[in-house]
């Protein structure tokens, strides 16, 4: 039985979404405030993790901030806060998901089957090959195949594009992959990203096949 965990402060909505995953085949756990959900989500083994973002203790923008060191449990943010400066927030601190309140407890069931399906793809690749519709990462091998054709990287293309392979649905902004693949004392700038990142969409993308999303005013996400 696939684990939930809900972070939100208001009783009613917190058990109507337990209520709506329950019968839907989910196990349900509860916080009520922020500093009691991210130790929660830090201690114990979650499928997914829906956050609210105005929780007392701390809020769900602090939550993900201190999740992401540690964990890649898939998150979805169900927030009032509906502003597109929000969202993008959100999105950026690494949430794979935002949706806005009043929702419908059957969206939010979908989604989260679906958020749970990938990351459960992904984990089932055994950390040594990701494989995602043709295309094939061999990590023993550091090689790349889309199809039969097997794709030539260079060393800082492959490192990127593993990057976001391992965190599918995932959005980060240019400055996040700058830091993660450069490193903080790389020489350059973030622009330096989207060069790198048009240069895998062109040696992977196919006419049917689009697999790295570029999300106006926030960065980029794999798609699976």
């Amino acid at each position: 039985m696939k684990k939930v965990l809900i972070i939100e402060d208001d009783s009613a909505i917190a058990e109507l979404e337990r209520d709506y995953l329950e019968i839907n085949g989910f196990e349900c756990g509860i916080a009520s405030c922020g500093t009691a959900g991210l130790e929660k989500a830090l201690t114990e083994d979650f499928d997914l993790i829906i956050i609210d973002i105005m929780l007392p203790g701390m809020d769900g923008f602090e939550i993900i901030s201190e999740l992401r060191k540690k964990k890649q449990t898939p998150v979805i943010f169900l927030s009032a806060k509906n502003s597109d400066i929000d969202k993008i927030r959100g999105l950026g601190l690494g949430a794979d998901d935002y949706m806005t309140k009043p929702f419908s407890p059957s969206e939010l069931v979908a989604r989260v089957k679906a958020h749970v399906s990938r990351h459960d793809a992904l984990t089932r690749s055994n950390g040594k090959v990701i494989t995602v519709r043709s295309l094939t990462i061999d990590k023993d091998a550091h090689k790349v195949t889309v199809g039969d054709k097997e794709i030539s990287l260079t060393a800082k293309e492959y490192d990127l594009l593993l990057f976001l392979a391992e965190n599918p649905n995932r959005t980060f902004s240019k400055d996040v992959l700058f830091d993660r693949i450069w490193g903080m004392d790389a020489i350059g700038d973030v622009s330096t990203v989207t060069v790198h990142i048009q240069r895998v969409r062109d040696k992977i993308n196919t006419e049917s096949e689009k697999y790295i999303e570029t999300i106006w005013g926030v960065g980029y996400r794999f798609n699976i």
